[in-house]
């Protein structure tokens, strides 16, 4: 008997109506002779709502007690999902991530999983029960409870999935699927019935929020086939016609991707940029401007370092605009005096455009008409970046959505 994966984001378990209709799309599946395991998200706005509290008590609450509160939210859709379940007649168990368990490091707000034991959810799925695990969440060696940042269900469930080996995980949530870019920036943008692990995995880490990345990375390092649909959908409608509504990521490129140069415009409105002035110019002085910053947590994303002159050069680098603050305070305490540098400035008003698709392995011309698409528009570039399928640009935040409109249009990508 195939074991499918089904994740339900927030949007998904928003209300009790709307939990109904998950059971209904579950036990649906589970008529049809699959095993099923089930990975919902807090009900929407649960865990903003938890945090807020902890915020109103203590501006800068400790990790671990976040942690411990902020896993709640899941753990009453887990329990609210099996009672619907349960009322539909089938057999359903719930488990908190640390009674699978669910192991994680320490890293508290940011876990990474290490391993998940699956004999007990092996012997309830024999017994014929639809087990429902909460995401976001899991356990460290001394017993603490850690999350595993936001969007981390989808994470939990794509590992899940991988640790029992299941067919395939299906990710529901509010949208059908994964589009060329966000409709609510292009009207006429058109989504995708197939995507590459390797493009998803770009799109997600420029800022596409369908899927969180370190999901995306669970399902290419572990092979596992992923499929993102929509939860708002008929939930009785036939299992056939469900599966065709949705995107696959799929680990081989569709024979026709050589013909689709670009297959979709990624943003990202999280980015602040900073720049270290008059640092040295030797070896070890990269490392000694982001150790700190990588001690500190913080992810840095895009780096440029300029041509020296008379020794001294400027080292920019961008992180998440979360992080802004933290990341100025780093280099102001621990990277300014001791390296020798001059001033530091920084801007938090900056967003990242990107161009992504397999083709561009096999097509010229593409950052050309992606800068002249910018330039025609008076759009100034502050920083490119590069890899084999993508080619991003910082720019000024208010120009964002003029050149995503810009480029998708540029590139041809819109619906039909």
């Amino acid at each position: 008997m195939a074991l499918i994966v089904h994740k339900y984001g927030g949007t998904s378990m928003g209300s009790t109506d709307r939990i109904k209709n998950v059971a209904k799309r579950v036990a649906k599946w589970h008529d049809a002779g699959y095993q099923i395991v089930v990975v919902p998200s807090a009900m929407s706005g649960e865990t903003n709502r938890i945090i807020g509290l902890a915020k109103e008590i203590m501006a800068d609450p400790d990790p671990r007690e976040l942690d411990m509160i902020a896993s709640t939210g899941e753990q009453v859709s887990v329990g609210l999902l099996a009672i619907a379940l349960q009322a539909l007649g089938k057999k359903s168990v719930s488990y908190a991530g640390w009674q699978v368990p669910i192991k994680t490091d320490s890293s508290h707000t940011k876990a990474r999983i290490t391993s998940i034991d699956d004999a007990k959810v092996n012997a309830d799925l024999a017994e014929g029960k639809i087990v429902i695990i909460t995401g976001f969440q899991g356990v460290d060696e001394l017993g603490n409870i850690t999350t595993l940042g936001r969007g981390g269900s989808d994470t939990s469930a794509v590992a899940i999935a991988a640790a029992l080996k299941a067919q395939e995980c299906l990710i529901y949530t509010d949208v059908d699927g994964v589009y060329t870019t966000d409709p609510r920036v292009v009207s006429d943008a058109r989504k995708l019935n197939t995507v590459t692990f390797e493009e998803m995995l770009e799109m997600a880490s420029l800022g596409s929020k369908v899927l969180q990345i370190r999901s995306v990375e669970f399902a290419g390092n572990y092979r596992m086939p992923t499929r993102v649909l929509s939860s708002l959908t008929d939930p009785l409608m036939p299992l056939a016609e469900e599966i065709i509504s949705g995107t696959l990521i799929s680990f081989e490129e569709d024979t026709n991707m050589e013909q689709a140069t670009i297959t979709g415009i990624a943003f990202n409105r999280d980015e602040a940029k900073l720049t270290v002035f008059g640092v040295p110019d030797k070896p070890g002085i990269a490392y000694q401007i982001l150790g700190p910053i990588a001690d500190a947590n913080i992810e840095v994303d895009m780096i440029i370092q300029n041509q020296s002159v008379e020794g001294k050069t400027d080292f920019t680098f961008t992180v998440p605009r979360g992080d802004y603050n933290k990341a100025m305070d780093v280099l102001n305490a621990s990277v300014k005096e001791h390296i020798g540098a001059g001033n530091i400035i920084g801007d938090s008003k900056v967003s990242k455009v990107s161009v992504v698709g397999v083709g561009m392995r096999s097509h010229v011309g593409i950052a050309s008409q992606m800068f002249r698409t910018l330039s025609d528009e008076g759009i100034n570039i502050q920083m490119i970046s590069t890899s084999e399928i993508k080619i991003s640009v910082l720019i000024d935040e208010k120009y964002m959505e003029l050149a995503v409109r810009s480029l998708h249009k540029a590139f041809g990508l819109e619906a039909a």
